[in-house]
């Protein structure tokens, strides 16, 4: 389609309901941390030395939002790891977190595992499947999500479950300090951008819209930094797979010591980039003065780019601002492709092929 006013014309393409995964992400989140708050969780979670974030894919993007959100707050070290095995260190001191969101995730099943045989307290996140049956099997601490506020039944498009999850986890094992308060506001501002990023908003006053018109027959390459750089990770997982579309992210201040001279060749593909930085006031000083020469840099060398500037003024709150612009600007994008966003045919064909 190429006219993303068209609201029955989004809504007959959108077969699977993803939009209202989208609409529904503020609801995850209250969900979650309600149920969170009376959920039973190790007793000896507290005691422990480090974190460790099992997961792949979307369900690790929980793990990875938090993990950029809480370097100040964190009392001990915090690592997201996407393999089939864990980290050497881990051990009875470390809590594991096991985050799938089927339940039937090889990689996070065999780490969870490795982390029985190691001793290490464990914490489960699914909605059911193999890992939901060893957790109870072995008697171990968990949140059953259900996936009432998830209609496309994606886990990209739970992320508003897994993030108060693994907020909730670590706030209640006393890793990190999180009120409840901050919790409500991030709620409340995530409906606010959803509301403003709708579909019955016109492109004139909808910057989803623009900037997915932008990125169209565009290579999308993301610019973010410090406690962004997690959603903005979930931000490109979302245009590779609602929209189908190849992305890149990069970290600034990294990025200014090798992708400035990495602009100029092949010449030819300059005209397929659109560079979106992410800027926030909330940066630190060092990495807020990068930003312009960065720009600057990049528009000498003939690339085009824009900028999405955060609006709102707490760390949490922003992240909740980027997973709503993100979300919809990966929707918009697949309707801009005539694309369902829903189906991931060359995801599922691996997993088919893995399993024969």
């Amino acid at each position: 389609m190429t006219d993303l006013d068209l609201v029955e014309e989004i809504k007959a393409l959108d077969k699977s309901n993803l939009l209202g995964s989208i609409l529904a992400l503020p609801d995850q989140v209250e969900d979650t941390w309600n149920k969170m708050v009376l959920s039973d969780i190790p007793a000896e979670c507290s005691l422990c030395k480090n974190v460790v974030v099992s997961g792949m894919g979307g369900s690790a993007l929980g793990g990875r939002i938090v993990d950029s959100l809480i370097t100040e707050r964190a009392r001990t070290p915090i690592e997201v790891f996407t393999e089939f095995k864990l980290p050497n260190y881990v051990n009875k001191d470390t809590l594991v977190i096991l985050s799938s969101y089927s339940g039937n995730t090889e990689e996070t099943l065999s780490a969870g595992n490795e982390a029985l045989n190691r001793g290490a307290t464990i914490f489960g996140i699914a909605t059911g499947g193999k890992l939901k049956e060893f957790l109870q099997q072995n008697n171990l601490k968990s949140f059953i999500i259900d996936p009432k506020f998830n209609p496309s039944n994606q886990p990209r498009m739970g992320l508003g479950y897994s993030i108060a999850t693994v907020l909730a986890i670590l706030a209640r094992c006393e890793f990190i300090n999180l009120l409840d308060t901050e919790v409500s506001d991030a709620i409340t501002v995530t409906r606010d951008f959803i509301k403003e990023f709708g579909v019955g908003n016109s492109i004139a006053q909808n910057i989803a819209k623009t900037i997915a018109v932008k990125f169209k027959n565009k290579i999308p390459i993301l610019f973010a930094s410090e406690h962004l750089l997690g959603i903005a990770h979930a931000f490109k997982n979302q245009l590779n797979e609602n929209s189908k579309a190849f992305s890149l992210l990069f970290d600034i201040p990294e990025a200014n010591h090798h992708l400035m001279e990495g602009l100029r060749n092949p010449a030819e593909a300059k005209e397929f980039f659109h560079f979106l930085f992410l800027e926030s006031d909330l940066y630190s000083k060092e990495v807020l003065k990068r930003y312009p020469i960065t720009k600057e840099v990049v528009e000498k060398n003939e690339v085009s780019l824009s900028s999405y500037t955060l609006r709102s003024k707490k760390k949490l709150n922003q992240i909740f601002e980027i997973l709503a612009l993100g979300s919809f600007v990966s929707f918009y994008l697949a309707m801009l492709y005539d694309l369902d966003p829903t189906p991931i045919p060359w995801v599922d064909y691996f997993k088919e092929k893995l399993a024969e």
